[in-house]
Formats: structure tokens, C-alpha cells, sequence
């Protein structure tokens, strides 16, 4: 699968969400997010023969809480899932540290990385989880539902592709030579 089609069917969903919600508010926002995380997992399926881990966790939580959020009428539950995904995704990370698994592979198609680099490269997404973990509790608590939002599309979605970007020296350091990968992907740590 192309790395534009990934990239629209993890982030398309997200984009939605922000649109539908300057048409029509949170809860609208809430069940267009559900409705295209629900649609864009089987054509990711279709098109990379494979369930893919983090946009499946993701949708479980979109709806479980959308669902609430739209249930009960209360936007706290879809403003609290993001936090509770970079939690999930940052101890995810360090309990693979802690038992020696490469978790940021499955993750990570197409990137081979020695052991120190993948290492070094899980801890500093754990970090970022935490600090975005930490950031939203703020947002949410102290900013209005519109104010929210936009901090979710103007600030945490170019932070995710600015830390991604700063990733690229440590990646281009650690990166194993195309034979030694080559080897490696067919017994190597993961």
C-alpha cells in the first residue's frame, strides 16, 4: 500500500472529525469520527492484507467512546480518549522495552534498526505519548470544545509530524545496511 493511502486512512478520519465538527458541533463530529475509523479499517485491510495494530486499537476506543460521548451526551468521553490511547500507547512501549520486544517495528513498516536504535527510538515515543497524554488533560480541562479541537488539528497533528521529522537523524544513524536487514527480516527481534 502506497504511503498516501496510509497516511489518508490513519489521519483521514481525524480530518473529519474537525470538519464535521465546524459544521456541526462535537457530537456530530463524534459520529462522523466513529462512522469513517468503522469504514477505514477493512479497505486498510483490503489493501495491506493485514489488520493494521494502531488504527485498530484506535477505532476500538473512537467508539467505544463515541458511543458514550453520544449515548450520554457528554463530550468529556471523547475528549478523554485521547488521552487514554497515548497512555495505552506509552505503556504498550515500555512494557516492550522492558521484555526486549520491538514493538515500533510492526508499527514502523519498511524501517530496520539495530537494537540501540529501535531502543532509542521506543523511549523517545513513549516520552512523546506522555507528554501529549499530559497536554491533552490540560486542553480539555481548560480550553472550550471548539478551542479543543482546534488544538487537536493545529497543534497536536503538527506535532506528530514535526517529532516524526526529528526521528529521521536517529533512524538514518542506527539503520542497518540493506544486507544485514535483508537477514534479519526473517528471524530478527520483533
Amino acid at each position: 500500500m502506497s504511503q498516501l493511502i496510509r497516511l489518508f486512512l490513519e489521519w483521514g478520519p481525524l480530518v473529519i472529525f474537525f470538519v464535521a465538527n465546524a459544521k456541526g458541533g462535537i457530537m456530530v463530529a463524534t459520529a462522523a469520527f466513529m462512522a469513517a475509523a468503522v469504514v477505514a479499517l477493512p479497505i486498510y485491510r483490503k489493501l495491506d492484507g493485514k489488520w493494521p495494530l494502531m488504527p485498530l486499537v484506535t477505532c476500538g476506543f473512537v467508539v467505544v467512546f463515541g458511543g458514550l460521548t453520544l449515548w450520554l451526551n457528554d463530550e468529556t468521553f471523547i475528549k478523554v480518549k485521547a488521552t487514554i490511547i497515548y497512555l495505552l500507547f506509552a505503556v504498550a512501549l515500555a512494557v516492550g522495552v522492558a521484555l526486549r520486544r520491538n514493538l515500533l517495528a510492526h508499527v514502523l513498516v519498511g524501517v530496520d534498526l539495530d537494537p540501540d536504535g529501535w531502543r532509542r527510538l521506543t523511549v523517545r515515543w513513549m516520552a512523546f505519548f506522555l507528554v501529549l497524554a499530559g497536554a491533552n488533560e490540560v486542553a480539555w480541562r481548560f480550553l472550550t470544545t471548539d478551542q479543543w479541537v482546534a488544538y487537536k488539528s493545529f497543534v497536536v497533528i503538527p506535532l506528530f509530524v514535526l517529532f516524526s521529522m526529528a526521528q529521521v537523524p536517529l533512524i538514518l544513524k542506527h539503520q542497518k545496511p540493506e544486507a544485514e536487514a535483508g537477514a534479519d527480516s526473517k528471524g530478527g527481534e520483533g
